[in-house]
């Protein structure tokens, strides 16, 4: 059952749960029959929790992983920049292809805060979008032109983070 009309969203700010919230949306789009591409900008080295879920509601929820392991180096970012653009190469041909319903595009907007894609690249890549697509790009600091381009922006904002307590990553919760 496609979209009849698809929108564009954006989940960005310094809290926690923008990438878990765009997994919400999918889970809601699988459990409808929609068919699903969540593809991960500077998200190398998992595999993360949602990854292995979206194996078990294959072929309508595909996760793809890309990026360097660990996290962007911003002393010197030509390796993370050029696995992004080849990663932006990639994401052009899923959501010019018609084939999902919905497209989610985590990190996108980080990947733009640090340089490894253009805004121009993003707004056209969110110009190709199909009129039935519904396209999500998450990530902190999205860019003003960004959010202008949205229909719908969602920040969310840390006001406690038991992080800050030492409390590391947790398997299940945040991978």
């Amino acid at each position: 059952m496609p979209l009849d009309r698809g929108c564009v969203q954006i989940y960005t700010g310094n809290g926690k749960g923008k990438t878990t919230a765009a997994l919400g949306l999918c889970l809601r789009a699988v459990g409808r029959g929609l068919k699903v591409c969540f593809f991960q900008f500077i998200k190398g080295g998992g595999p993360y929790g949602e990854q292995l879920a979206a194996e078990k509601l294959a072929p309508l929820f595909t996760i793809i992983q890309t990026g360097q392991p660990g996290w962007v180096n911003t002393s010197d970012i030509s390796a993370d920049r050029a696995a992004a653009q080849a990663a932006l190469v990639q994401a052009r041909e899923i959501v010019t292809s018609g084939a999902y319903d919905l497209v989610v595009l985590d990190e996108l907007n980080g990947a733009l805060g640090f340089g490894l894609v253009d805004l121009e690249q993003v707004l056209e890549l969110i110009a190709l979008r199909p009129v039935e697509m519904e396209l999500v790009l998450t990530g902190r600091n999205a860019h003003p032109q960004v959010v202008e381009a949205a229909d719908l922006v969602t920040e969310m904002r840390e006001i406690k983070h038991y992080y800050r307590a030492g409390v590391p990553a947790r398997t299940g919760i945040e991978m």
